[in-house]
């Protein structure tokens, strides 16, 4: 199962358009001048673009397979009158005095750098299923670090 906030997904859908129409034409010009060369056995243009070829069709079926098996993330609104920690939360926490904005998301969407912390991650795991004031410990890189949740949207 692929995870995917509704961004995400239009994200897939757009890489996926592209690489069929631009991407494919851009590998056919690429051959047809590759050809026109002569002796394909010893032509690196014409073995660099089928390699490319061969990556771009891998990429479409791999692309295609995850938006066929996606399942978009909508958090829940209320859960009890408690809002709980799940996939597709924006969560701000504090460790020690810094205050960080982290959101759940799929694994196919992660981006640690941004703030998109994967619901698989040693930090997305611990998170998820806690509310507002808990204070939840994740074993990261750098060793055991402890965040209180101070919102949850």
């Amino acid at each position: 199962m692929k995870y995917l906030t509704p961004e995400g997904l239009s994200k897939l859908k757009d890489e996926l358009k592209e690489r069929k129409t631009i991407k494919r034409q851009e590998i056919a010009r690429r051959l047809k001048e590759a050809i026109a060369l002569g002796d394909l056995s010893e032509n690196t243009e014409y073995a660099s673009t089928k390699e490319a070829q061969s990556f771009n069709e891998g990429r479409i079926l791999e692309l295609e397979a995850t938006i066929k098996d996606a399942i978009i993330i909508k958090p829940s609104q209320n859960n009890g009158g408690k809002k709980k920690v799940e996939l597709g939360s924006v969560i701000e926490a504090k460790t020690g005095f810094l205050k960080q904005v982290f959101n759940i998301v799929g694994s196919q969407e992660a981006q640690p750098s941004q703030g998109k912390i994967s619901n698989e991650s040693p930090l997305g795991k611990a998170f998820l299923g806690h509310e507002i004031g808990d204070i939840i410990e994740a074993e990261t890189p750098k060793g055991k670090v402890k965040y209180k949740i101070i919102s949850i949207k």
